[in-house]
């Protein structure tokens, strides 16, 4: 079982934690759509779960000072549509190393101001398999997989290869990681959890 993790509130400054980043290994060139693939997968979790939208990810770069890199909606939508799933050629750009490391910055910070909902949610997911029900009839749980499910087919290109069950175990296995990435070294797990998926999905 997961542990449940403590208040991120003792979290370095943003300054040191890109810096954290700058130190650890920049992906293989080779595996950037994939990485793009899982920041953008990481972030829609987020906003399924949570209901926050591009408003506060762009209030999150103002206060981690990386407004330069993320300036606007549009500079955002950009990012994460240089997600190769998403449907739609028009705002698909190359994304560099210092756009995906603001982008982790911003979600890890966005992951501490709802870590107590991430917890509560993930508490729950152990709580049903103690009970061996499925996580769908918990309300949370099942607003969560639902939500996740239509914006995941909404926005991506249709696959008829994934099916709803494995949707399902994308989604769940997202939000366990999303309490990880709102622990305190979030922004280093999620850093390096980039590299080392790329080179296997």
């Amino acid at each position: 079982m997961l542990k449940v993790m403590h208040s991120a509130a003792d979290s370095p400054a943003p300054t040191s934690q890109w810096e954290d980043l700058i130190k650890l290994p920049a992906p293989n060139s080779v595996h950037w759509d994939n990485i793009k693939t899982q920041l953008d997968l990481v972030l829609l979790a987020l906003e399924t779960l949570t209901g926050i939208g591009s408003e506060a990810m762009l209030q999150a770069a103002i206060s981690l000072n990386l407004e330069s890199r993320v300036p606007d909606r549009v500079a955002l939508w950009r990012l994460r549509q240089s997600n190769p799933l998403r449907k739609g050629q028009g705002g698909r750009k190359k994304l560099d190393v210092e756009e995906a490391r603001a982008l982790v910055l911003i979600t890890c910070y966005l992951t501490k101001q709802h870590q107590e909902l991430i917890r509560r949610a993930v508490g729950l997911l152990e709580q049903m398999a103690e009970d061996n029900r499925e996580p769908h009839q918990a309300a949370l749980l099942g607003d969560y997989i639902d939500t996740f499910c239509n914006t995941y087919q909404e926005r991506m290109e249709e696959d008829a290869t994934i099916s709803t069950n494995e949707l399902t175990h994308l989604a769940l296995k997202l939000l366990i990681d999303l309490l990880f990435y709102s622990s305190p070294g979030g922004h280093r797990r999620l850093w390096l959890a980039l590299i080392d998926r790329s080179t296997k999905f």
